[in-house]
């Protein structure tokens, strides 16, 4: 199975209006994890943050044998102390505009394929592990509009913003028929961690995928998927 072309898989003009199309966020439309890089930003900029994680660091180093989400859910937790809602989305909204100026941070391809569905008359829809008002604002800055998001949500406490839901995994499936999403045609992604959601597709693409990854997806799915190398 050699990489297709950039362009999505093409549809009849009968179909196109009524594709559902699923776009994960991080490594299909953007380089990276954008909100670990955030939060790597905010432990640049706060001497707290720094102090609070090194007083943490011994359950981080007990925790980190047996998972590796727990210690990085403590990171991200650490890095929104403090934070009211209006705080977090006026950083989200500032770093968005910071990333999307970085050079090569997004994808062009995935944003073209993106914008190609679009203009087909797909339902556009991206369903992120990203937390969603970030992941908002960066599609804000790109240009990218009418996008409907599916994603991870925080929420306020005592002592700042907290995790409400992570849209991770089999969690992005429950979150979608939530939505009032039961079924869908295409979906992207470049993680074995998303075939929940690449497997009720017609079809699913990979992007980016070693050909151990691709096994991996196919093995969970029971069928062969598209690849697709972007840039």
């Amino acid at each position: 199975m050699s990489p297709d072309e950039t362009q999505p898989p093409a549809a009849s003009p009968d179909t196109a209006a009524a594709r559902v199309v699923l776009f994960d966020f991080d490594g299909v439309l953007m380089h990276g994890d954008a909100f670990a890089l955030f939060a790597r930003e905010r432990y640049a900029r706060s001497l707290g943050c720094k102090l609070m994680a090194l007083l943490c660091s011994p359950v981080l180093i007990l925790l980190l044998p047996f998972s590796r989400n727990w210690p990085m859910r403590l990171l991200a937790r650490i890095a929104l102390l403090g934070m009211s809602e209006r705080t977090y989305q006026r950083k989200a909204e500032a770093f968005a505009g910071v990333l999307v100026r970085r050079p090569r941070q997004f994808c062009r391809d995935g944003v073209r394929a993106l914008r190609q569905h679009q203009a087909a008359g797909d339902r556009v829809i991206v369903v992120t592990g990203c937390e969603h008002h970030l992941v908002s604002s960066m599609l804000s800055e790109l240009g990218l509009t009418d996008i409907e998001i599916v994603a991870s949500q925080l929420r306020p406490s005592a002592i700042g913003m907290r995790l409400l839901r992570h849209n991770v995994g089999a969690r992005k499936v429950k979150s979608l028929a939530q939505y009032g999403v039961s079924a869908w045609q295409l979906a992207y992604s470049d993680s074995l961690q998303d075939a929940p959601m690449l497997k009720p597709a017609d079809e699913a693409v990979l992007v980016n995928g070693t050909p151990r990854l691709c096994k991996k997806v196919e093995r969970a799915l029971g069928r062969a998927v598209t690849r697709v190398a972007w840039y």
